[in-house]
């Protein structure tokens, strides 16, 4: 029997007072139970004096406890001390934010809140924070849980976006940077384990807190038709009833809030062309893009726990999540396209081979042109997740607890573009494409380039500028798992191993993915069949750019409804999943050689089902080594996956080899194919060993090492590869994803040393990864498809009718690439509260920490011209955070910081592009002011110096990404009672 239980047993301590007990309470209980443990002992030969002895040590007992809960500072720093608690009598190398914590700071999500920790940052989207890095690891390798329960995601990968998780209904988060056996496996670069509440837990009998806060965007004036104000809203009840025997917790949260941003973007350098007339070939970008971006974000959370404890050996919780985040989102202005190697090029500007300046002019063979950009898109995400809990002291030494839980993510993402191009008149009969075309700019690294454009008075126009294509293109993702699982834990009367823990857990998750497409008209020609629409004064609006941004041409705002149902009086047709009319594999009496060729919405669609059975033995460990006590724990986990996905296999049609006919929503019938599943099993063996030193009173080490593991994102086990053939006869194909990639794999050691200090903390820590794998996409020059088994035309013919034979272009795929490497660096955190000084400064802090990052892993990226190596994807070799607070007398004030050094991250332009992000320092401030026990005014600003997002293709000079996002200040107030 351990301690805790020891005293719970034998002193008396009332069931329900296991709730409310922080671990630092937990830990005194343990120091105390020794003295209770005695008493029971005597209490064989005195039961009466043994009964007294016992009730002196657990009222003294409890008066430790109780004065224990009432030293700590109010205010910032409370939480601050909670946090330290955690970690310091946690049993694996972790961080934890606690309740108050979560609830005080600006944070829109728990993005936000987790990037204050050591070594975690975060990849801004919008300019907040979406995803987190942890230790120079991108988001795809952090596993994430809802009370102890895998979330799914949707982002159609495995990390969950935690802006979709309100800060208001989280009560604490911690971030496991060492596992331990009975965590579930998934995390490479670290798990975060978020909790909702635990209404028995809560110290009041009744809570109810009301939060509100009005929101100010002041970028939102530069962007047409931008949304200002917003606002959040939160409202949290828990309770205790029937003795505290039954808790009931239930919670809403409410953001509403503009998006914003103008933003330059630089598109890959995917084109080469000899500028020089010397034989060598430089390397050219798709072109530019300048846009306005606006939007409204709103997102209702909602949380509810029902917890009952009819005994003190059982406890039965049922607890409920759910969030909706729909995004209205539109992208205004110019996107510019270069036209490839055949458009002619004059003055060219040269950072190394990469062109990053000169003049190009459209050709007779180039599709040079300037595009006015009038996106529309939303994006309808939801959440959900749902659990039963049973936990059951058997005995004194046996406790069982069974979990049933389901979680699903749904997003359905609908991106309706909206092309404009510039007609020599538009109120011609038959309107004429305007093809004297002429554009010149000069990159000035991370700052503006400068632009100009010999159609610029046009762009403003409606006598010229006319609708050229209307697009919509969803996306709809869906992924669920249900979950069961098992543990016991026995309590041991052994001198070393004080308890065994073992369990096993099995889940079945399924990820589906539904692509579909309309599109009418052309981005790069006005089409006589699908002819362009002219404008009228009452469907556009002329936008100028202000600002930094005011260098930059006029354009029209396009208002969609009214361009549409001009266009489309009888109505704009739906997106569907097809084949195209124009794919020449559907039935001859349906085929149309002059309709759209959009077979990959069929191919891109699918399924992925990923079956887990897991089992794990763990050892706790209470014992002492020369004299130093040592806790901890060692254990093993093996995991056995199953994991599958939908095939459409391309057999030429061949019957014999499984081809059918397949129908898709318009009718049309395509027998190429032949459906499958492909997939494989295997067999995962994770070690792992935590083991903590207790050097003295107030300082520990702690060492760790296991092997861990993170499954590839969930959308890359899908199967979807195709074939292309170009007009000139050149086969290209891609298999961006494999149901036969294999999971990350590493193995990892940390060295940490923990000193606490009069109200305060110092800890160092060292860390190394040694990467076993990793899914790596590999571009196959001059492929032999045929070879490979692709079945593949000799000749074809091409739009003019003449015949070509084909040759062999690049083929593209996902692999495990076996080369890994290491991940090693250290983490430096300093937590004091400066209690000493005279009372007005008493409440006065500093909280700050370093990580040091660095890996011989790196990345071949050529998006910027000729291939170079980049570093790991989310790495940034140096990451500081660092606040200073300061409370008096019911005022809490403080202000924190984010820098982490250049890292590379993905941009999305035309397609997602991974490149260089340059460094970035985020600043946010609050101050509150207690007006009395239970009304708190606040006054916050978020982005407080309006730090952009800057990003550039493996040179400073060749630009990617400039954006914008503006401050966010919030004025509002809490009520709690």
């Amino acid at each position: 029997m351990d301690r805790a239980t020891n005293n719970k047993k034998q002193t008396g301590i009332q069931g329900m007072n296991k709730f409310r007990l922080s671990l630092l309470t937990l830990a005194m209980a343990g120091v105390g139970s020794l003295a209770c443990s005695a008493a029971a002992q005597t209490a064989q030969q005195a039961p009466q004096l043994a009964n007294q002895q016992a009730a002196e040590d657990n009222a003294a007992s409890q008066q430790a406890l109780d004065s224990v809960e009432v030293i700590q500072v109010r205010g910032f720093a409370s939480s601050l001390f909670r946090s330290l608690d955690a970690k310091r009598f946690g049993d694996t190398v972790s961080e934890t934010i606690s309740a108050d914590d979560l609830g005080a700071l600006p944070d829109v999500s728990m993005a936000d809140a987790l990037t204050r920790l050591p070594g975690i940052s975060a990849v801004r989207t919008g300019g907040q924070a979406a995803e987190i890095n942890i230790r120079g690891m991108s988001g795809g390798f952090v596993f994430s849980t809802l009370n102890g329960r895998e979330q799914v995601s949707t982002s159609g990968k495995r990390n969950i976006e935690f802006d979709q998780y309100p800060s208001e209904l989280i009560t604490s988060a911690a971030v496991y940077k060492s596992p331990k056996a009975s965590l579930i496996e998934g995390g490479v670069a670290g798990t975060v384990e978020l909790q909702t509440a635990s209404p028995l837990r809560n110290e009041k009998q009744h809570t109810f807190t009301v939060n509100v806060r009005g929101m100010y965007n002041d970028r939102a004036d530069e962007v047409p038709d931008g949304v200002d104000f917003g606002h959040r809203f939160s409202m949290s009840y828990q309770g205790k009833f029937l003795n505290d025997t039954l808790g009931f917790a239930a919670g809403y949260a409410r953001l509403y809030q503009p998006s914003v941003a103008t933003q330059f973007v630089g598109l890959a350098y995917n084109g080469q062309k000899d500028t020089n007339d010397d034989g060598v070939n430089e390397y050219i970008s798709e072109g530019f893009e300048l846009q306005h971006k606006g939007g409204e974000e709103t997102r209702d959370g909602y949380m509810a726990a029902l917890e009952w404890t009819p005994h003190d050996a059982f406890t039965l919780k049922a607890d409920a999540f759910l969030s909706k985040f729909d995004k209205e989102a539109f992208a205004r202005g110019f996107r510019v396209k270069f036209g490839g190697p055949t458009a002619a090029l004059g003055n060219p500007v040269l950072n190394g081979s990469s062109v990053i300046g000169g003049t190009f002019n459209r050709t007779g063979s180039s599709f040079t042109r300037v595009e006015i950009v009038n996106d529309d898109n939303r994006d309808f995400d939801e959440v959900r997740s749902f659990g039963i809990n049973a936990d059951w002291d058997v005995t004194d030494t046996v406790n069982l607890a069974f979990d049933v839980s389901h979680s699903s993510a749904k997003s359905d993402f609908r991106n309706g573009l909206l092309w404009s191009l510039v007609a020599e008149d538009a109120n011609a009969a038959v309107p004429v494409l305007d093809t004297n075309v002429s554009i010149s700019y000069l990159l000035n690294g991370l700052n503006l380039p400068s632009v100009g454009f010999n159609q610029a008075a046009a762009f403003s126009d409606i006598d010229k500028v006319m609708l050229s294509k209307y697009g919509i293109y969803p996306y709809v993702n869906e992924d669920e798992v249900t979950a069961y699982r098992f543990d016991a834990k026995w309590q041991l009367e052994m001198p070393v191993v004080t308890s065994l823990e073992a369990g096993v857990r099995y889940s079945e998750r399924t990820y589906k993915n539904d692509r579909s497409v309309f599109e009418y008209g052309s981005d790069g020609a006005f089409l006589t069949s699908q002819p362009p629409l002219k404008l009228t004064d009452d469907m556009v609006e002329v936008v100028n750019f202000s600002g930094d941004f005011g260098i930059y041409p006029s354009y029209l705002s396009i208002d969609l409804d009214k361009a549409l149902a001009a266009w489309f009086p009888d109505g704009v047709p739906q997106p569907v999943q097809t084949w195209g009319s124009g794919n020449p594999d559907v039935l001859e009496s349906q085929f149309n050689p002059t309709g759209p060729n959009t077979a990959w919405s069929v191919l891109e669609s699918g399924e992925v089902y990923e079956d887990v059975l897991a089992g794990y033995v763990m050892a706790n460990l209470d014992a002492e080594l020369f004299g130093i006590p040592l806790t901890g724990n060692f254990g093993v986990r093996v995991v056995q996956t199953d994991q599958s996905a939908t095939n459409l296999a391309d057999v030429n049609g061949d019957v014999l080899r499984g081809a059918q006919n397949l129908t898709d929503e318009a009718g049309l019938v395509n027998g190429r194919y032949a459906p499958g599943v492909l997939g494989e099993k295997y067999t995962d063996v994770l070690p792992q060993l935590n083991l903590n030193f207790g050097i003295t009173d107030n300082s520990q080490i702690r060492f760790a090492a296991a092997k861990v593991m993170s499954r590839p994102p969930i959308n890359r086990l899908a199967s979807n590869t195709s074939i292309n053939i170009s007009d000139d006869g050149e086969i290209t194909g891609s298999s961006a994803n494999s149901p036969f990639l294999r999971p990350f794999e590493a193995t990892q050691y940390d060295l940490s040393y923990e000193y606490y200090i009069p109200s305060g903390a110092i800890a160092f820590a060292l860390f190394y990864k040694d990467i076993k794998s990793f899914v790596n996409d590999f571009t196959i020059q001059q492929f032999d498809f045929a070879a490979a088994g692709f079945d593949v035309p000799a000749e074809i013919i091409d739009e003019d009718g003449i015949p070509r034979a084909t040759f062999n272009g690049a083929f593209s795929t996902a692999v495990n690439n076996g080369a890994g490497g290491y991940i090693r660096g250290a983490e430096l955190a300093f937590t004091k509260v400066f209690d000493f000084l005279p009372e007005l400064w008493s409440g006065m802090g500093v909280q700050g920490s370093y990580s040091y990052t660095e890996s011989e892993v790196s990345l071949i990226n050529s998006l910027g011209g000729e291939p170079i190596e980049t570093t790991f994807e989310g790495l940034s070799q140096d990451v500081f955070t660092g606040t200073v607070f300061w409370n008096y007398q019911g005022f809490d004030a403080r202000i924190s910081a984010r820098y982490r050094s250049p890292f590379v991250s993905s941009q999305v332009g035309i397609d997602e592009q991974i490149t260089n992000f340059d460094s970035e320092t985020v600043i946010d401030m609050q101050t509150s002011y207690d007006l009395n026990d239970n009304f708190k005014v606040l006054f916050q600003v978020n982005n407080l110096t309006d730090e952009p997002t800057k990003s550039y293709f493996g040179d400073k000079a060749q630009t990617g990404t400039l954006q914008f996002f503006g401050r966010q200040f919030y004025l509002g107030a809490v009520y709690t009672f």
